[in-house]
């Protein structure tokens, strides 16, 4: 039986839109990224809470190929909002931690020209911080909504992402790290239906498991990719079981990197560095394409990119200034991506 939603309905009755930034994007040594911009704006779209989904390991193409059919809330969320399947991951690396701690951090990968600095995929313990790689303090989107007043949540289903509870501890009120992604998704929707929070930051590491197991694009991973939308569909379904909650909610959705066969590390091959990224939410515009939004962003048709382009293509490390701008806070001070705040959700802003 076919899996349906009615988040596109219920999101396109709500008709309020989100006031952006305008400035154009600017080259990373172009602006001063030791500061957020100076004033918060007001959410004027209502938007009090944003959850954050990343899909570890979701090839694109997984989308295409099976279909609404067979991947119906990921397209019900594109047919609610906005969208791309060009966006791109880092350029340095397309492995796991050092691609999620820039969707947090909105840096680079690279500690010696700015960014973060977390260049390893596993649970080891030195460096103890991201911190301790950057080699000075790197702060987060965690970090930005608690000093606002806003509650914190992260749900991961790897255990290397205890490297974020250590580097802001206080900046992170609930931590979950369960491996199984079906327990640690009722864990979400647990807390979607009885806590207030701001953000909410979800891995689900399905597809990736599959991937490494069966070869990215398997038959068993694109059966991968269709249980991983059920459990998005789950988490979609919490928040839409209460109508104020869905009128002030936001969805991004994307993921650390791609993959085909047995692997997904040449950062070089664009079945791992082309990614998925979509946004949903009051004031969102429905059906919407990214790039034909953002003028000053650039689809990379089939091209790796690097930061140096004055107009860079979306990519999986503007989560963290996008959920800023969508709560109405300033960027994570020292980000890089989407710094500006200025990847537009709708034609308004």
């Amino acid at each position: 039986m076919q899996k349906r939603s009615p988040l596109a309905a219920l999101l396109a009755s709500v008709l309020v839109t989100l006031t952006g930034a305008q400035a154009c994007a600017v080259a990373p040594a172009e602006h001063d990224r030791r500061a957020a911009p100076a004033a918060p704006r007001a959410a004027e779209s209502g938007i009090t809470s944003v959850v954050a989904i990343s899909l570890d390991g979701l090839n694109p193409t997984a989308l295409t190929r099976l279909g609404r059919g067979r991947t119906p809330y990921l397209h019900d969320l594109m047919d609610a909002g906005a969208s791309t399947l060009n966006a791109r991951t880092e350029h340095e690396l397309t492995i796991t931690l050092p691609n999620h701690t820039g969707m947090v951090t909105g840096r680079r990968i690279q500690a010696s020209t700015g960014g973060h600095g977390v260049t390893w995929n596993d649970d080891r313990r030195r460096p103890a911080t991201v911190q301790a790689a950057a080699g000075g303090p790197v702060e987060s989107v965690f970090t930005s909504v608690h000093e606002s007043g806003g509650s914190t949540a992260l749900f991961a289903s790897k255990t290397k992402f205890s490297l974020w509870k250590r580097s802001w501890p206080a900046s992170l009120d609930l931590t979950r790290i369960r491996l199984d992604n079906t327990v640690l998704t009722r864990s979400v929707v647990r807390d979607v239906r009885r806590e207030d929070r701001a953000l909410r930051f979800v891995h689900l590491s399905l597809p990736d498991n599959v991937g490494h197991e069966r070869g990215f694009m398997s038959r068993a991973y694109l059966e991968a990719v269709e249980e991983v939308d059920g459990l998005v569909g789950e988490i979609v379904d919490s928040v839409e079981s209460d109508p104020t909650r869905a009128g002030s909610t936001a969805i991004i959705v994307t993921s650390d990197h791609g993959g085909r066969g047995a692997s997904h590390s040449d950062a070089r091959s664009i079945e791992n560095y082309r990614i998925a990224f979509v946004v949903a939410g009051p004031g969102v515009d429905a059906g919407a394409d990214l790039y034909d939004l953002n003028d000053d962003y650039k689809n990379p048709g089939n091209r790796r990119t690097t930061y140096d382009q004055r107009r860079q293509p979306v990519r999986n490390g503007d989560v963290a200034n996008l959920a800023l701008d969508l709560l109405g806070l300033p960027a994570v001070p020292g980000s890089e991506h989407n710094f500006l705040q200025d990847l537009d959700v709708s034609a308004t802003e």
